[in-house]
C-alpha cells in the first residue's frame, strides 16, 4: 500500500521547518492518524536525522493511561516518566548481572516499593 500523499507532503514541510520526526509524529497520532499509516509515510521518506538519544514507542491506550497517571503522581511529564522507567529497568538489569552497585543504584534498591512490601 502506498503512503498517503497529503501525509508525505506534511512531513516534508515540517522537516523543512526544522521539526524532528518525533515532533511531527506525536501530533499526527494525537489527531487520529492511524499509526500504521504514519509509520508507512515515515518509512517511505526514510529518516532525515538519526538521533541515538530518541526512540519512538507505541503502546496500548490502556497502558498509556497507566503511565500518564503514574507520571502525574510522580510530578513528571510523560517523557520524563518513560525515561525514569527505562532508567530503573537498566539499573535493575545491571544489578542482576552482578556488577557493583553505585550509590544511586543502592538508593533505588533501598527505597524500592518491592523492597518495602507494597
Amino acid at each position: 500500500m502506498a503512503a498517503n500523499k497529503q501525509l508525505l507532503r506534511f512531513i516534508k514541510q515540517a522537516r523543512e521547518r526544522g521539526f524532528d520526526d518525533y515532533q511531527i509524529k506525536e501530533p499526527l497520532l494525537k489527531r487520529g492518524w492511524p499509526a500504521d499509516e504514519v509509520e508507512r509515510a515515515f518509512f517511505h521518506l526514510k529518516p532525515r536525522y538519526k538521533f541515538k538519544n530518541k526512540i519512538n514507542i507505541f503502546v496500548d491506550s490502556d497502558i498509556l493511561k497507566i503511565i500518564e497517571k503514574r507520571a502525574k503522581k510522580n510530578m513528571f511529564t510523560l517523557p520524563e516518566q518513560v525515561e525514569d522507567i527505562l532508567r530503573r529497568s537498566c539499573i535493575r538489569a545491571r544489578g542482576i548481572a552482578g556488577g557493583k552497585e553505585k550509590l544511586d543504584d543502592m538508593l533505588i534498591t533501598l527505597f524500592s516499593r518491592r523492597q518495602r512490601g507494597r
